[in-house]
């Protein structure tokens, strides 16, 4: 389970709406306890492909964020993006680039823009399951 505050929620799909066209992207920071991750930073990156159909984060700006979350006492959960006109759920390429079968790769789908979809997966190789994702 991996467990989102709703503030946290409702900057990242600020932050999708403005990058529109393009893909949006950031980090997410937080803490571990046994099954359950608990975000309590999210980190709004830049998409430096200008893509609507892919994403790479700014290298600078990952590097700080990284330093933010072991300055504050937090460790790397995963990563979020979105997809602005396809569904909340790993592409191929989403997986094809996923590094690390222990992160948390949260998608959110703005296809339908009144109501935006978010939702976490693990992906190992081809499979992505699902995460349950709470947001309180």
């Amino acid at each position: 389970m991996i467990k989102l505050l709703k503030t946290d929620y409702e900057k990242i799909v600020a932050h999708a709406e403005k990058e529109l066209p393009n893909e949006a992207c950031g980090l997410i920071g937080g803490t571990i306890n046994g099954d359950s991750k608990e975000i309590k930073k999210v980190y709004l990156l830049t998409n430096i492909d200008h893509s609507n159909e892919h994403f790479s984060l700014d290298p600078k700006e990952q590097l700080a964020a990284i330093k933010d979350m072991r300055q504050n006492g937090l460790v790397p959960l995963g990563n979020w993006h979105s997809h602005p006109e396809s569904p909340s759920r790993p592409s191929d390429e989403d997986k094809r680039l996923a590094y690390d079968s222990k992160a948390s790769y949260m998608i959110l789908s703005l296809m339908d823009r009144q109501n935006p979809v978010l939702n976490s997966f693990k992906i190992t190789g081809d499979t992505a399951e699902k995460e349950e994702l709470v947001i309180e």
